[in-house]
């Protein structure tokens, strides 16, 4: 029988991992900015089928520390370069603006 690979809900919910991304500071916006992002790679089920892993607060966490610097929306621009680069694909994910960030237009 083959794997199913259809997105499934997520192993975590957006404001849990919301609070785990304080270890990178930001603003509360970008935090829960990030964790929605994470949340829809999650139901995409593209992380999944690419790596064959589940994401998780615990996952999603150590491969933002991995990052060089910065704060949690520029580490996950960059996983979602890392996962560009390997799979393709996770621009979708990229987030370019939240609520009081350098680009937001104030909507």
């Amino acid at each position: 029988m083959a794997e199913d690979h259809r997105p499934t809900a997520p192993d975590f919910d957006s404001e849990t991992l919301a609070d785990a991304l304080t270890r990178f500071g930001g603003k509360p916006a970008e935090r829960r900015t990030v964790a929605r992002q994470a949340v829809d790679l999650a139901d995409s089920g593209e992380y999944h089928r690419d790596s064959g892993r589940r994401l998780t607060v615990d996952l999603i966490v150590d491969e933002l520390a991995d990052a060089p610097e910065g704060s949690p929306a520029e580490r996950w621009n960059w996983w979602m370069g890392v996962l560009s680069f390997a799979y393709g694909g996770y621009d979708q994910f990229v987030v370019r603006r939240y609520p009081g960030s350098s680009v937001d237009s104030g909507e």
